[in-house]
């Protein structure tokens, strides 16, 4: 699969409405190796974080910072990825990856997430510029309404930073200002095939609920960052490295490694789920 630049519609679209879906990014063939490796490799589910959602209902993911030479390292620095984000960014300076993350809702029984912007995370990471931050989702099985999938609101990126606060044991956003953009805004369910990528900005408000179908819903989120957009509360490097490209084919064709050595993520050591004081006075369960 050869990389092509998005198009001006495509560019204009996520500019306007804070994402853009691009269907079959990753062939079938792909999306098969990556949906395996993520299942089979005990690496992954090992290192997997449950955070609660306000129900109770355990949300599970696997986040690391650097890209190695595994099947998700070679599609995070796969050219197709790095040179849609780098037209989508607002920066000229180098592409870097900041994490990424496996997401697993299994069937019945996966959380739900709460509304948030991402940013509202990366906000206690002391990232400077959210338009310089975007997330990458990749569809690993079929997402609709009845297994959870995302929904976003429509244009709510321009609303800024929401302040966030508590949700269980996710950080959810301000359900004021939430209900505020609903009666505004479009409510948009990101009904999604195995291989389509969701691209969207750190402000975009989103949220999906529990999985109660009897199928799974797993899909992988790769987050980046602009080399000139410094984050001063980020222990890990990965966020200030120039992503070393490589070419599409490298899915297939290329030996993977295992995730053995990733850098995982801690839950004790993530700086949005620590408590500054002002998350009490947000109200995210009106």
């Amino acid at each position: 699969m050869s990389f092509r630049n998005l198009s001006e519609d495509q560019i204009k679209s996520f500019h306007k409405d804070g994402f853009v879906v691009i269907k079959s990014f990753c062939s079938i063939q792909e999306t098969d190796k990556l949906y395996v490796t993520a299942i089979e490799d005990s690496s992954i589910t090992k290192n997997a974080l449950d955070l609660n959602d306000l129900s109770g209902k355990k949300t599970k993911l696997s986040l690391w910072f650097t890209p190695g030479n595994d099947v998700f390292g070679y599609l995070t620095r796969s050219e197709r990825m790095v040179k849609a984000v780098a037209q989508l960014l607002d920066s000229d300076a180098p592409v870097c990856h900041f994490h990424s993350k496996l997401m697993q809702k299994e069937p019945r029984v996966g959380g739900a997430w709460e509304w948030h912007q991402d940013y509202g995370y990366w906000y206690k990471n002391q990232f400077m510029y959210p338009d310089q931050l975007i997330s990458v989702m990749i569809a690993l099985t079929r997402a609709n309404k009845e297994n959870g999938c995302l929904q976003v609101i429509k244009g709510s990126h321009k609303l800024g930073r929401v302040n966030h606060g508590f949700s269980g044991e996710q950080v959810g956003a301000d359900m004021v200002m939430v209900n505020n953009a609903l009666h505004t805004m479009e409510l948009v369910y990101s009904e999604l095939e195995p291989g389509d990528a969701l691209i969207f900005h750190s402000n975009l408000l989103h949220r999906s609920e529990a999985n109660l179908s009897p199928d799974p819903r797993w899909s992988i989120i790769s987050c980046y960052n602009s080399q000139s957009n410094p984050a001063y509360n980020e222990t890990s490097p990965s966020w200030k490295v120039p992503v070393e490209m490589v070419p599409d084919d490298a899915i297939l064709t290329w030996k993977a490694e295992s995730f053995a050595h990733a850098d995982f993520l801690k839950k004790e050591n993530d700086p949005a789920l620590k408590e500054t004081g002002w998350e009490k006075t947000v109200s995210t369960n009106l």
